[in-house]
């Protein structure tokens, strides 16, 4: 075994917020075969416990009283090659934009626009994560999860029983708590055609003389927007987007669209329409905005930021300045992205 549990551990290392939250307890899972060995330890049982991957989606405003445990159990395979369809698995615990990286070097298309999102593999279907006009969920074939109720023993989930939905999957529902992703199976192309239609890819790639890209410059391409455009957490503190762009249904987004006609909208599954969370904040003022420490990030107004010293309850507050300015301009309801502990 070589599980440790430790106490009275900083999480600041382990969120991109940089926030000094405590953990009472503290443990990292780095091989599977130690799962049935943590979940019999006596802090587990005694919960509460967090389960941890990246820390880029989380709010802490608070100690947490109970056990963490962070998920760091590594590994890339092949599970099937045939051609122009790759089957490739990686573990839980891999950070996203290494993998992405390799499976660009390796030839494969279908991840490149999701380059350099933060957090870890675990985590991508959770969130259904998704950027430049793609979601992991079109990439995921199955999601290999361990059930916390029945002793670790593993499940595999199809894409359809993952539920999917706009930053959302069973793993926030009914499942929450129960299923640990322990490694997700995506399907990729090999030789595909890139997708370069949504936002500044094109333009990007066009200011490279690129005509006809490879995925690996895609997303390179993702890589230089997200720098120019999303402050680097190593240097501030952030969780990339806090809010979700709000969707409404059709009528009440074409009275706000033609109340407001340069509103950035999308469609939206079920004839529904996605707004521009970002331009709402921009709009209302608060672009830049600061509370102390606490920001809005000057470049991306999505973007909640900590300049140095900002606690996790002074962001939070933040967030609700932000959340009751849009609803009282917009009469839009903003829902962060982050668990907010």
């Amino acid at each position: 075994m070589t599980l440790t549990v430790r106490q009275d551990v900083s999480l600041r290392p382990f969120n991109t917020f940089g926030l000094d939250a405590r953990a009472a307890h503290y443990a990292e899972l780095s091989d599977l075969a130690d799962l049935p060995a943590l979940l019999a330890h006596t802090t587990y049982r005694q919960g509460p416990v967090l389960w941890l991957g990246g820390g880029s989606n989380m709010l802490f405003t608070r100690d947490w009283a109970g056990l963490v445990v962070r998920v760091a159990t590594r590994g890339v395979r092949v599970v099937e090659d045939a051609g122009d369809r790759v089957i490739i698995e990686a573990a839980a615990g891999e950070t996203w934009h290494d993998f992405v990286g390799h499976t660009l070097a390796l030839g494969l298309s279908g991840l490149e626009n999701l380059s350099l999102i933060p957090g870890t593999v675990g985590a991508s279907p959770v969130q259904n994560i998704g950027a430049y006009g793609v979601e992991v969920k079109d990439s995921i074939t199955e999601v290999v999860c361990a059930d916390l109720a029945a002793g670790g023993a593993l499940r595999v989930l199809s894409n359809a029983e993952c539920r999917f939905g706009y930053r959302d999957s069973v793993f926030k529902h009914e499942m929450a708590g129960r299923l640990l992703v322990t490694a997700v199976r995506f399907a990729l192309t090999r030789g595909g055609v890139a997708n370069t239609a949504y936002g500044d890819i094109g333009a990007e790639l066009a200011a490279r003389g690129i005509g006809a890209p490879t995925p690996a410059e895609v997303g390179e391409a993702v890589c230089t927007i997200r720098r120019r455009k999303l402050p680097d957490p190593a240097v501030l503190g952030n969780a990339g987007s806090f809010f979700k762009n709000p969707v409404l249904d059709a009528d009440a987004a074409a009275r706000l669209i033609e109340r407001h006609p340069t509103l950035p909208h999308y469609p939206a599954p079920g004839g529904r329409v996605k707004l521009a969370a970002g331009w709402l904040i921009d709009q209302a003022g608060l672009k830049g905005y600061r509370a102390g420490d606490a920001g809005v990030h000057e470049k991306q107004a999505l973007v909640l930021v900590n300049h140095g010293e900002a606690s996790g309850a002074e962001l939070l507050a933040l967030a609700r300045r932000v959340q009751e300015t849009v609803r009282e301009r917009y009469g839009v309801e903003l829902e962060p992205e982050p668990l907010v502990i």
